[in-house]
């Protein structure tokens, strides 16, 4: 956000001190603050309070605040190292510091964070190692639930479509794509190498891949990893190729997913929209632990930066060890949606949920959801699968 010294802003009100109104055009109102910043004004209240990020004035009359353009590298820097999960208490440290002892603050930190990951994999290795020898497959019996769906995809204001998406008899898939030249490729090497899933699945003799629908699933994000790397061998810049991917399998009356990346997987039941999979996003990953609060993560200019995707291998966000694979329970009258983040992304929670939770068949629902997404500007391709289970 720009803002041009001499421009009132417009919720500008009146200075307490005679002769300050001139003062007043220099600042940003906390809201056009918190624009330039990728801070909420929540938050800002909040490091006001703190002493952390003090407003350079505050209206003795209305309370109001107001910061100077000068503030807003602070205010960034905040930002920032707040998206890396730096404390509160250290963030005022680094702000307080000069430049070059700030830098040495940051380093030592993030030292500590590496060591601790590196003493937490060992332990995540043996943990994983200890319920392997434990591990049983998840029973898939019970009734065959029928089922219908419904399914948009839309370009939105892009100039190109890289989202892709299937729904099938019993698999449906969201991907969605990014490469260069706005290529189609990424999305639709994943859905092509998933849909040979595609097929009725018998739970008591298990066919495909011998009865395992996990271990199917797991082959099949396998093979879109070789056909992507293989595809991105060609390309002069490989690093900005690549698609998310979350696709869910049906077999009895368990739904098998694979998930890479941010687009979610949702089941609707009693009128409530829970998500199944978890973001692969830096802020994401904060927001699990406590460390940047839903609005802050809204705000953010990184709100979308993936740390993991199906990308060439070798190259930033590579999932070496394959999507995040899960297995859940459903039963008549569920519903599953799948969503790409140009839908999840530009609509409010509230609002998403609204339309998730509201009655009709699944092409009402498809329907009123591009609808919104259309109404609130389509600023990125969209995709969408919805299924209603029955008995």
């Amino acid at each position: 956000m720009t803002f041009t010294p001499g421009e009132r802003p417009r919720s500008w009100a009146p200075a307490t001190v005679a002769g300050d109104e001139d003062d007043d055009l220099e600042h940003l109102s906390i809201g056009e603050f918190a624009r330039g910043s990728g801070l909420t004004p929540k938050a800002l209240r909040l490091y006001d309070e703190l002493d952390l990020l003090r407003p350079d004035r505050v209206d003795t009359f209305s309370g109001y605040r107001w910061y100077a353009p000068a503030q807003l590298d602070r205010a960034r820097l905040v930002a920032r190292l707040r998206l890396v999960g730096m404390p509160l208490e250290r963030i005022r440290e680094v702000a307080a510091a000069p430049s070059g002892v700030a830098a040495d603050l940051v380093s030592a930190y993030w030292r500590q964070v590496e060591a601790d990951t590196a003493s937490r994999r060992d332990i995540v290795a043996s943990v994983v190692q200890h319920l392997r020898t434990k591990e049983t497959s998840m029973p898939t019996t019970g009734p065959t639930l029928t089922l219908g769906s419904a399914a948009r995809l839309g370009q939105g204001v892009r100039p190109a479509q890289q989202d892709a998406l299937h729904a099938g008899r019993s698999l449906f898939v969201v991907a969605d794509g990014f490469g260069p030249h706005g290529s189609p490729v990424p999305a639709g090497l994943v859905i092509d190498a998933l849909t040979t899933l595609d097929e009725p699945w018998d739970a008591a003799d298990g066919d495909p891949a011998d009865g395992d629908p996990t271990a199917a699933l797991r082959a099949a994000f396998a093979e879109a990893q070789r056909a992507l790397d293989a595809e991105a061998a060609a390309l002069p810049d490989p690093r900005h190729f690549g698609t998310t991917a979350t696709a869910a399998l049906l077999v009895g009356s368990t739904l098998f997913s694979a998930h890479v990346g941010d687009s979610r997987l949702w089941l609707v039941r009693d009128g409530r929209a829970d998500q199944l999979t978890r973001d692969h996003t830096v802020v994401a990953a904060l927001i699990e632990e406590g460390r940047l609060t839903p609005d802050e993560a809204r705000s953010h200019e990184d709100r979308s930066l993936l740390n993991r995707a199906l990308v060439p291998a070798g190259t930033g966000g590579h999932s070496g060890d394959g999507p995040d694979l899960a297995a859940t329970s459903v039963r008549p009258a569920d519903r599953i949606v799948l969503t790409g983040d140009g839908v999840h992304a530009v609509l409010e929670p509230g609002r998403l949920a609204d339309l998730l939770t509201r009655p009709g068949d699944p092409d009402d629902v498809a329907q009123r959801i591009a609808d919104a997404v259309e109404a609130a500007g389509a600023p990125d391709n969209y995709a969408l699968v919805v299924v209603d289970l029955d008995a």
